[in-house]
């Protein structure tokens, strides 16, 4: 019973879209108080809570391997993530906003969206049943990101830390400029490899069996649908919303992989993706908030190993603190380098 009440602790990764239906009705500076929780309070208990190294073990990681809470924690966050965004989009139509209001409802719902949409997708998105990896692009649509399906798991996971990845950061890169090199390198990246699977398969770029298209014309659908339902003007902030996400997620991969890169052998190809080539946080807030993502290593060693089960490796490269910190971190270009850039091992450096 005891190992039940300590596994319910990923319930505190719905706190985020908690603290944002609480200031729906709350209303007036609770518009706010979504990135102040996120940003503010949780990179403080961050500094004051310990970090946990711990590993999962024998019969306790058979357990945990097969209950399937762990699953259903993920899957509630569809209806979660989509109640929320009818909410502010139904709101919004009806004039419930002031200006300063939406401004901040925006915002939250954008972090929403990345952290409880995007980042339980793609957790999904690695899992083996197909229902799973279906679920994992619905709650990509809203976030007009679904090509990240095709380039993360054909792409990424094979060129990470290296210069063929556009979702690995370089040395010295600022966020800013990360921010247009990796959505700009991950929409050519998924073009490029679905042409090449369609190549494989016999099958023109016309094909039906081109995911783009379909995820083109699902990302369209649902615009369209906010536009009849909620009125023209709102779709423009259901793409704001949108932006906020891509960029809560692209800030993310850029502290996941800043400045590590694999080796070149005499033959021109790179050497394995190790657990060095990854940077990981063991705080607590982090870990449970994003569903184990910071233990990003042992997830790019085997990626269809899920959020519960994964491991912390003591030759990982490891950050001084936790994901959220440190994505408000990145934010400050040559703070982040002053903190960062001594970390990373010599002979990764340029």
């Amino acid at each position: 019973m005891s190992e039940f009440f300590k596994d319910l602790k990923y319930l505190t990764a719905y706190s985020i879209p908690l603290v944002l239906g609480l200031s729906f009705f709350l209303k007036g500076p609770f518009a706010y108080a979504t990135p102040l929780f996120v940003f503010v309070l949780v990179p403080v208990l961050e500094l004051l809570l310990p970090s946990n190294p711990i590993n999962l073990e024998g019969p306790q990681r058979l357990s945990k391997a097969k209950n399937f809470m762990f699953d259903m924690l993920l899957y509630l966050n569809i209806p979660v993530v989509f109640g929320l965004l009818f909410y502010y989009f139904r709101t919004f139509t009806m004039g419930g906003f002031t200006t300063i209001e939406l401004i901040g409802f925006t915002f939250s719902m954008g972090i929403v969206l990345g952290s409880n949409g995007i980042n339980v997708a793609h957790e999904l998105g690695h899992r083996t049943r197909h229902w799973e990896r279906v679920l994992a692009k619905t709650l990509l649509c809203p976030a007009l990101y679904m090509h990240f399906y095709i380039e993360h798991n054909y792409g990424h996971h094979q060129h990470a830390a290296t210069p063929n990845d556009p979702a690995t950061a370089l040395y010295n890169q600022s966020i800013y400029s990360f921010w247009v090199s990796s959505i700009s390198g991950q929409i050519k990246s998924a073009s490029v490899l679905q042409k090449k699977i369609l190549k494989q398969q016999n099958r023109s770029g016309f094909s039906l069996k081109n995911d783009l298209l379909w995820y083109g014309l699902c990302q369209t659908a649902y615009l369209c649908l906010v536009g009849v339902v909620f009125g023209p003007s709102v779709v423009f902030f259901a793409i704001v919303v949108a932006l906020i996400s891509v960029l809560l997620l692209e800030t993310t991969n850029y502290i996941e992989h800043y400045g590590l890169q694999r080796q070149r052998r005499p033959s021109g190809r790179y050497e394995p993706i190790l657990e060095t080539h990854s940077w990981n946080s063991n705080h607590i807030m982090g870990r449970i908030l994003l569903y184990e993502l910071t233990r990003h290593s042992d997830h790019h060693f085997r990626s269809s190993k899920k959020y519960q089960l994964l491991d912390y490796h003591k030759t990982s490269p490891e950050m001084p603190f936790g994901y959220p910190t440190s994505i408000v971190l990145s934010l400050l270009p040559p703070l982040w380098f002053f903190i960062m850039n001594p970390r990373i091992p010599s002979e990764m450096k340029p």
